[in-house]
């Protein structure tokens, strides 16, 4: 473990949390010695309560720091620490005068050194907890509410880190067939699990040694399981949850909090409405293809030249595209996004030369906020293929905050080196998209047509909720339906119930769900109870949590932002009542930041919370270390070591010897071609670009034949037409290793189209390369789509032919769509 340098202070924290992120964890020292978990599970939200106690082995003290991540999805509303008599609470303070405490505390310099020092990425809590004297011990209480993943499978997914179950048994590994004898189970783990839906508990799924699932509920609507060991293999825990019934809508009520003020959100039920959109395999109407967005950073467009032309070529007829480099600033191919076709196309495969290698600035977030303040395309989702090297040292947390905001109207999809990656990955998180780590440029086309190909998966568009209350009842969205859900995705929606039922008799309520893939819609309806059952899960008196709000600080956390993104915290009135219902909820907000105190306790065992308008806590003798603070380190994840990231550039080096292509006529005709045609008034481009270099100036090397075959392949999907088809040309033909002639010849018949049959081949011949790289699929499938199109076409004949001409046998199947 890495020592800051500091007074050589040793760190707790050390392993990776889901996300990406990383969590509390304890050094060799410091021994994790015993876990008391209860979580609390309904639907796809989970409410933790968690105390960790940890021992100091050293014979020396040791000063110990607490460290968490604090994304999007989680919202870290209870910490404190307990050292003997000595207790430290974290609490939220309003802003302005929480930096004022800062000042007169002691040690915040330290607290700031992470921030370049720490290996890993992110926003975290970090919290001082002073000097741990020899042989004693520490007890960690954390509580967070947390929105919980989808799986493909439907089920819904808590993770908890390795590093933070007690090492009980370290001669052996229990899987959960094994069966453990009472006398067996450790003493110093109490993982408990409680499963709440309406829809009903079907099973669950678990890398460890568990309890069966007890059921509470006859209608088996809550169940209970416990854990009897940590996972094996040193992995972190996945607890996988499954209900029953349909999937694509649920509704978790949240009763009021009796000592607010009704009106206010704690003085209001809540709901919190699952959005799981049901999307069939279609292939969507033209119109509603989406707009692709490319942004490619200048010091790595001479690596990404192949993956840019291949994503030209492959995208569908009637979407939406535009191209930006940027650097110390940055351009765009076109002013806003034009229709994809043969013009636009052309013009766009031309001006890729024209993207100048940059080695200055990187205004990626002024490049961000020009697309995100353009207007979103009715019935197009927006969706950007990012590609960046240089490391964003000063902006990181600026860029991601843009990103954050506009999160439900875009899904981006990074492709990043090692500088780069860990903004790379929360972009793609954030938006849930896809992020790629590039070790060579025949990696980055393959993996980017990977991703364009989830991409074209059709998404729900035109999202709507309607409501159905009772009389006197309404309803307040706080956080409304996102622009479009893609397969495998869900949205939370949360809401504000207002009034009073005129009827109490009437205790339901109910919401639909309407949306659209292409041609189709949709439409769900869920009828659900306003009066839930109160939350009796644990006693007030088992934990010193403050009483259980999960959806009500969920939804606060997404309203306090709202209303940040807004402006509307200007107004005093607003100022003042978000402040404190943040406050009251523990929820961090724009307005609001984290002190730490540190007090004596009259009884060690007692657990209230401090009083935060007590003044004498906040002498500076008392105050501790703590601060959200953004950690920019750089050390990517996954590459382990110096001598790995050394394998993989020598393989860049092998790749991109010898990538020119051979000399044939289709560079020569390509760019001929794309001369010849004007784009419309509408698509006229910011200035002339010179013409697309096809020759890529790279030097051949005669031993590759496998990077020969890779600059033929280049040529053919050069010259292949938007609408998937290609001419019959002697360019073609050469990049088939044919002569025009023998193209011609072997037509089978004067009644075939020369562009059927050119197509054809090209087709055949792709088909014949795929065993060497999968690139090519869209591209035929492209292929396949305009040849299904034409009319009275002689297909078996022209496979025959073309498998006669090219020395190979390829089946019909290669025309089924």
């Amino acid at each position: 473990m890495r020592k800051s340098g500091i007074l050589s202070k040793q760190y707790l924290c050390r392993g990776l949390f889901q996300r990406g992120l990383w969590f509390f964890s304890s050094s060799d020292e410091v021994e994790l010695k015993a876990v008391a978990v209860n979580v609390t599970i309904q639907d796809f939200v989970a409410d933790v309560v968690s105390e960790l106690f940890f021992r100091n082995r050293l014979q020396v003290s040791n000063e110990t720091v607490f460290v968490f991540p604090v994304d999007s999805n989680t919202v870290v509303h209870t910490f404190y620490a307990t050292m003997g008599d000595t207790r430290i609470e974290a609490m939220l303070w309003e802003k302005e005068e929480a930096q004022q405490l800062r000042k007169a505390t002691s040690g915040m310099k330290n607290l700031r050194y992470l921030q370049d020092q720490w290996d890993l990425w992110g926003p975290v809590f970090a919290c001082f907890l002073g000097s741990l004297p020899p042989d004693r011990e520490v007890t960690i209480s954390l509580c967070y509410v947390q929105e919980l993943p989808l799986q493909p499978d439907g089920a819904a997914q808590f993770c908890w880190p390795y590093e933070l179950f007690p090492q009980v048994f370290p001669w052996r590994r229990y899987d959960s067939t094994d069966q453990i004898s009472s006398e067996e189970i450790p003493k110093n783990l109490d993982f408990i699990v409680c499963l709440k839906s309406a829809h009903g508990v079907s099973h669950v799924d678990i890398n460890c040694s568990y309890t069966p699932l007890q059921y509470i509920a006859p209608d088996q609507t809550s169940a209970e399981v416990s854990l009897k060991s940590s996972p094996w293999l040193h992995s972190d825990l996945n607890l996988l949850v499954y209900y029953r019934g349909s999937h694509s809508l649920s509704a978790v009520v949240e009763r009021r909090d009796p000592k607010a003020p009704p009106g206010s959100l704690l003085g209001d039920p809540v709901v919190m409405v699952t959005l799981r959109p049901y999307i069939p395999e279609v292939v969507p109407n033209p119109g509603q293809l989406g707009e692709f967005l490319f942004l490619m950073d200048q010091s790595l467009f001479h690596d990404a030249q192949n993956t840019l032309l291949f994503l030209l070529k492959s995208l569908p007829l009637g979407c939406y595209f535009n191209i930006y480099s940027f650097g110390a600033t940055f351009k765009a191919f076109y002013p806003q996004s034009v229709v994809y076709r043969q013009e636009s196309m052309d013009n766009a495969v031309r001006r890729i030369s024209s993207i100048s290698p940059g080695l200055g600035g990187c205004d990626l977030l002024g490049l961000l906020r020009s697309i995100y303040s353009t207007p979103l395309l009715q019935g197009h989702p927006r969706q950007l293929f990012i590609f960046i090297q240089r490391k964003i040292s000063n902006e990181e947390e600026a860029v991601m905050a843009e990103v954050s905001h506009y999160r439900d109207q875009h899904r981006c999809f990074c492709f990043s080196t090692c500088d780069s990656f860990n903004l790379s990955q929360a972009m793609a998180l954030e938006t849930k998209g896809e992020c790629v780590c590039i070790h060579s440029n025949m990696n980055m086309t393959s993996e980017v047509m990977k991703c364009l190909q989830q991409a074209l998966q059709p998404p729900a568009t035109r999202i709507s909720l309607h409501w159905d209350l009772p009389p006197g009842l309404e309803v307040s969205v706080i956080r409304k339906a996102p622009e479009m859900i893609f397969q495998g995705h869900q949205s939370f929606i949360y809401a504000q119930i207002h009034g009073q039922a005129q009827d109490p008799e009437m205790g339901e309520g109910a919401v639909t769900l309407q949306y659209h893939v292409g041609s189709q819609s949709f439409d769900y309806t869920l009828r659900f109870s306003l009066s839930p059952s109160a939350d009796d899960r644990w006693n007030e008196d088992l934990t010193p949590c403050p009483r259980k709000l999960s959806v009500h600080r969920m939804a606060m956390m997404h309203l306090l932002w709202k209303l940040f993104w807004e402006g509307t915290n200007r107004a005093e009135d607003i100022w003042h009542s978000t402040v404190k219902s943040s406050l009251s909820l523990g929820v961090l907000s724009p307005f609001t930041s984290n002190v730490a105190v540190r007090v004596k306790q009259r009884n060690a065992g007692h657990c209230d919370s401090l009083p935060q308008d007590s003044c004498m806590l906040f002498s500076p003798c008392n105050l501790v270390p703590c601060q959200l603070l953004w950690l920019r380190g750089s050390q990517p994840v996954w590459f382990k070591s110096i001598k790995f990231w050394m394998l993989q550039k020598s393989q860049f080096c092998l790749e991109t010897l010898g990538h020119k292509a051979p000399d044939t006529e289709a560079p020569t005709q390509l760019s001929a071609s794309c001369r010849e045609q004007k784009p419309p008034p509408e698509e006229q481009v910011m200035e002339e670009p010179p013409a697309f270099n096809m020759s890529w100036d790279w030097p051949i090397s005669p031993l590759s034949t496998r990077l020969c075959d890779f600059s033929r392949l280049r040529a053919v999907v050069a010259l292949q037409k938007a609408n998937g088809s290609w001419a019959l040309t002697a360019a073609l033909a050469s990049a088939l290793g044919l002569s025009k002639a023998d193209v011609e010849g072997q037509r089978p018949n004067e009644n075939v189209q020369t562009t059927v049959w050119a197509t054809v081949l090209a087709l055949v011949w792709l088909h014949r390369y795929k065993w060497k790289v999968s690139w090519s699929e869209l591209l035929e499938a492209k292929a396949r789509r305009w040849l299904y199109d034409q009319a009275e076409v002689q297909l078996e004949e022209c496979l025959e032919a073309a498998n006669r001409l090219l020395g190979c046998f390829v089946e019909p199947i290669i025309f089924r769509i």
